[in-house]
């Protein structure tokens, strides 16, 4: 399996994704420059969090319009799997790759902190090595991760199996108050109708190694590893 992680002027994350896909392929990850209009051939790409081209703007607006993304764009069109976590999130929203938008947190304030999220599925490349209704906890860091779409949106969303992650309490119950920043129906990630593209706030490479405090994120690149290898 290859992959590749786009870098963007702001990105942060983008290292602490290498390393997580280091240990979970066993090679190198691609990294990409932003203004490269072409990268060689990948099973997966990566739009990895952070604060691209400063946002700007509307966070990821920028970026979503950079030279990179056209191809980023077209390969998904072809099926090739995309994951945009946090900023990267903000991206495909911005391109239209997952349906929605991510506003200010409800309480206008940035929030960095751990999460427990609730795994809508476990039949898709993403999530394969977690169980249906499992939760897990993955930190959070954003100012930006309210999620939005009008009711029909969301109804047909959920009708087709496009929420991935829920904001949960620890046994898994979806709250209110377990919600951290206002998203409609507790909503942490999506999918695109084929479920080869993910969006998603929380961060599953900050917390994919014991050293760095747990490793509920590990199984999400190791589930990636298998479903395309």
């Amino acid at each position: 399996m290859k992959a590749a992680v786009i870098v963007f002027p702001g990105s942060n994350c983008d290292r602490d994704v290498q390393v997580s896909l280091r240990q979970s392929i066993g090679n190198e990850p691609v990294m990409v420059w932003h203004k490269d209009r072409d990268f060689e051939k990948v099973d997966l790409i990566v739009l990895p969090g952070g604060f691209s081209y400063g946002d700007y703007l509307r966070c990821g607006a920028i970026a979503a319009n950079s030279p990179v993304m056209k191809e980023v764009v077209g390969r998904a069109g072809k099926g090739v799997a995309v994951l945009g976590i946090c900023n990267g999130f903000q991206m495909l929203t911005e391109t239209g790759l997952v349906p929605g938008t991510l506003m200010r947190n409800a309480n206008l304030r940035y929030i960095c902190r751990d999460v427990d999220i609730k795994v809508e599925t476990s039949q898709s490349l993403f999530t394969a090595k977690y169980e249906q209704d499992q939760s897990i906890r993955i930190p959070i860091a954003h100012h930006d991760g309210n999620y939005f779409a009008d009711d029909d949106t969301l109804s047909a969303m959920e009708d087709r199996g496009q929420i991935a992650f829920r904001y949960c309490e620890p046994d898994g119950k979806v709250t209110a108050r377990a919600n951290p920043n206002g998203s409609q129906r507790n909503i942490a990630g999506v999918f695109n109708e084929t479920k080869t593209v993910l969006g998603l706030m929380p961060h599953p490479e900050r917390l994919a190694d014991p050293k760095l405090g747990g490793n509920d994120g590990r199984p999400f690149f190791d589930g990636l590893v298998e479903a395309l290898s």
